[in-house]
């Protein structure tokens, strides 16, 4: 069955139910049929014929396919032995084209860094030429004393030092960076000595202020804090002489019920002040304010010592009097100033504080809006009706000058217990 079902026949021969005697009565089914017994001999006996040879020939196919195998095996082996050696040619090829590579990335990176290192000499070189032109320019912009022209050489200098501070064992930029230094150190003082003659030479008096020494405050904001720090120190010890020597502690006018003569020179003053030297001075330098906050402590500090060598003098009347006017005078001055001096004394960080107080330059102009001006006369007379409950306002300014009062408190509270 299993043969049928693989090699499938219609010959009764092949069937598996074969039967000999049926098969020849389906021959010979009459006698008259049996005539033909030689013909169906004949063909019994070729188509035996052509069984054997298909035998034959199946029998001598199986032995060609096992040659057949062989020689395919061999090609095979043949075929996996060059695959082989392709395979090998490959790999070779392929850890040389590796290290070309290497070699090719290698060079690269040579190269860029020798980019990197010819473009730092070219900056560096750039700079060094920058400096030494800076250098030989500022002097002689120094002996010229043409400020204005030395702002942007000085800064550009200044910026290009800082790309040397790396070289700075090298004896000839260490040379050009101790010029750079002696140029700072001959601006400060020739400055210094330009604000000093003008101020307090022998011309000082019919002195007007010039675009040099505007352009000279400009300069000194480059270099070190301490060359502004000192020349404002100076400055205005300058403004406040006057000031020292009307209300020394022998002069009728220095007692505390004249204490309104000192904030009406402060008042005087500083109207003058701005309205002649207020544009020479950068804006960020709070040069007014400055002031103010020196004659407050210079006042508190007098007072103090004044006060204290007359506490007899001092009544309950006379003590609440000079609270009141200097309550309000402090309020007036907060209202004025942004007392960010007071916070940072070098004055670095004022130009970014002082662009929000957009008021006049002039801080008693009465040409500014009414209720930005606090200074008017008849603002202060209104103020000096209020009580000193009402003006005592914690404000950048308050007790800068009032604090001296703070030990002489109890003169009021003994007048209450009464």
């Amino acid at each position: 069955m299993w043969e049928y079902q693989v090699l499938p026949s219609d010959d009764p021969l092949d069937q598996p139910d074969f039967n000999s005697v049926d098969y020849i009565n389906s021959i010979f089914p009459t006698e008259q049929s049996l005539s033909s017994i030689d013909d169906v001999l004949n063909g019994m006996e070729c188509k035996i014929h052509s069984i054997d040879n298909e035998i034959r020939m199946v029998v001598r196919g199986q032995t060609n396919v096992d040659q057949d195998g062989r020689t395919a095996l061999e090609e095979a082996q043949h075929v996996i032995s060059e695959l082989f050696v392709h395979i090998h040619d490959i790999k070779v090829k392929a850890e040389q084209s590796e290290e070309m590579v290497k070699e090719i990335t290698r060079d690269i990176k040579q190269l860029d860094c020798a980019k990197r290192n010819l473009t730092s000499s070219i900056t560096t070189l750039n700079h060094l030429h920058m400096l030494v032109g800076g250098v030989d320019s500022l002097l002689m912009l120094t002996k010229k004393r043409q400020y204005g022209e030395i702002v942007m050489p000085l800064q550009a200098v200044m910026e290009v030092m800082k790309h040397f501070q790396s070289y700075s064992n090298i004896p000839q930029v260490k040379h050009l960076s101790d010029q750079v230094n002696q140029i700072h150190l001959e601006l400060a003082h020739q400055i210094s000595g330009d604000f000093r003659e003008a101020f307090s030479g022998p011309n000082a008096k019919h002195f007007t202020p010039n675009k040099q020494l505007a352009e000279a405050c400009l300069v000194v904001s480059i270099l070190d804090s301490k060359v502004k720090r000192d020349l404002l120190k100076w400055f205005i010890g300058l403004q406040l002489s006057e000031y020292c020597h009307l209300f020394q502690e022998n002069q009728d006018s220095a007692w505390l019920d004249k204490i309104d003569r000192r904030y009406a020179w402060l008042k005087r003053h500083l109207l003058e002040f701005e309205d002649k030297f207020g544009l020479m001075f950068p804006p960020d330098w709070a040069v007014s304010e400055r002031i103010t906050v020196e004659f407050c402590n210079i006042t508190r500090m007098e007072l103090s010592k004044l006060m204290a060598k007359r506490k007899s003098d001092i009544d309950v009347k006379l003590l609440l009097f000079v609270i009141q006017r200097t309550s309000n005078f402090e309020n007036l001055l907060s209202r004025r100033f942004t007392g960010i001096t007071l916070e940072d004394v070098d004055g670095s960080s004022l130009k970014s504080k002082i662009n929000q107080v957009s008021q006049s330059l002039n801080p008693f102009d009465d040409s500014v809006v009414e209720g930005n001006n606090p200074f008017k006369e008849d603002l202060e007379e209104e103020s000096n009706s209020s009580s000193p409950a009402s003006t005592m306002q914690m404000t950048p300014f308050h007790g800068i000058v009032s604090k001296c009062f703070e030990p002489y408190l109890n003169i009021y509270i003994e007048s209450l217990d009464k």
